[in-house]
């Protein structure tokens, strides 16, 4: 019987956050369903999961895949659909009660329109999508009813430490941030970084992308970004403190002056498990933080001037509009590029900087205006690299 499941979509099935969620899966089969797996290139994982959870359907976002994936798994009576349409449509389907949006970047936005506008409740570990139209995003959830459950460590403890508190106002929400790999250099050093170094990040194991920008401090600065939308705060009400151990995952700060923390392991699986099991909060076997593992918790300001990023982050916000939409599709270049060794460390920021000088505001953006900024921005952006 099915009836008390949920129904789940995993959006970016086959990446890190992706296959977190499915272990969540596995140690819930009581709770949960997978309906839905999606990828863009990872065929032969996605044929492997698709084989042990046998989802009604598969996207794989390739087209060029598609014959290999549809030849695995028609015998299984899986549909196979390719292409980014197929993603869109996929995730209305009546079955599902919740996606799980893990994709990388900019590409989640559509999906997960799509999917509000169906009335899916949304898990939300693609912070572009807010990043890029908060406004948009979060006014259609309120206008469909559907609710936005963050996945991001950060958010999710905010979210947690919310939780019975929804009628007291917040004063000030406090993010942190591990500092990553290159915490305490100074640009002279950052110069030199290459991108095996900028790929170790010291506390969690992540994709590239969001390890590149959890180096260059952009990850906090989309969190910041991420973090005025879903908790409909003023940017000078969201404060960033490097915080090395990644112990504390976030704080909000009331008007009687209390803080609220949220604690653990950085372990990916508690957010993604709390997202999909809201409101109640699931057993599980994962590790447990100990207090006398970890006599020291430290805490200190971020470096803004080296690590430009996060102050651009901030810049882009306070202009508003279609500002957080130049910064996220420069940053989704240029962390490309440097990934690619075409450009160095430091010139993430400067692409990101110059892109932001050089597109125009529009102050009360509509979705094709993010769509044509994005694609403007794009091509700057690969101008300034080459």
């Amino acid at each position: 019987m099915t009836e008390n499941k949920k129904h789940i979509a995993i959006l970016g099935a086959t990446g890190s956050i992706g296959t977190q969620a499915l272990e969540v899966v596995d140690s819930n089969p009581e709770r949960f369903v997978v309906e839905v797996l999606t990828a863009q290139n990872n065929a032969d994982l996605l044929i492997e999961q698709a084989a042990k959870y046998t989802p009604n359907t598969v996207v794989i976002g390739n087209e060029a895949l598609y014959d290999k994936v549809f030849s695995a798994l028609d015998p299984l009576d899986i549909k196979v659909y390719s292409g980014e349409n197929a993603l869109s449509s996929v995730v209305q389907m009546e079955a599902i009660d919740i996606v799980l949006t893990a994709l990388v970047g900019y590409a989640g936005l559509t999906p997960t329109i799509k999917a509000i506008e169906a009335g899916k409740h949304i898990a939300l570990a693609n912070k572009e999508t807010l990043v890029v139209a908060g406004e948009l995003i979060m006014k259609l959830a309120h206008e469909k009813g559907v609710n936005i459950y963050p996945v991001d460590s950060e958010h999710s403890a905010i979210f947690q430490c919310l939780v019975g508190e929804f009628q007291n106002p917040i004063e000030k929400i406090i993010l942190t941030a591990s500092g990553g790999p290159f915490r305490g250099k100074d640009k002279s050093y950052l110069e030199k970084v290459t991108k095996a170094q900028a790929l170790k990040h010291p506390n969690w194991d992540m994709g590239a992308k969001i390890t590149i920008d959890s180096a260059t401090l952009m990850n906090k600065g989309l969190e910041v970004i991420e973090a005025k939308w879903l908790f409909g705060v003023a940017v000078n009400q969201i404060d960033v403190v490097v915080h090395p151990q990644s112990i504390i995952h976030s704080m909000v700060q009331f008007e009687d002056g209390s803080i609220k923390a949220q604690l653990g392991l950085p372990d990916m699986r508690l957010p993604i498990q709390f997202a999909l099991g809201f409101p109640e909060r699931l057993k599980n076997n994962y590790p447990r933080f100990s207090f006398v593992d970890y006599p020291n918790l430290t805490f200190e300001k971020p470096d803004t001037d080296t690590f430009r990023n996060l102050a651009l982050a901030f810049e882009a916000i306070n202009i508003g509009g279609n500002a957080p939409c130049v910064l996220n599709a420069a940053n989704e270049v240029a962390v490309a590029e440097f990934l690619k060794d075409k450009i160095s460390f430091l010139d993430i920021p400067r692409i990101v900087e110059e892109c932001l000088n050089k597109i125009d505001v529009i102050d009360k953006p509509v979705l094709e205006d993010y769509i044509n900024t994005d694609k403007e921005t794009r091509i700057i952006a690969l101008e300034l690299v080459n």
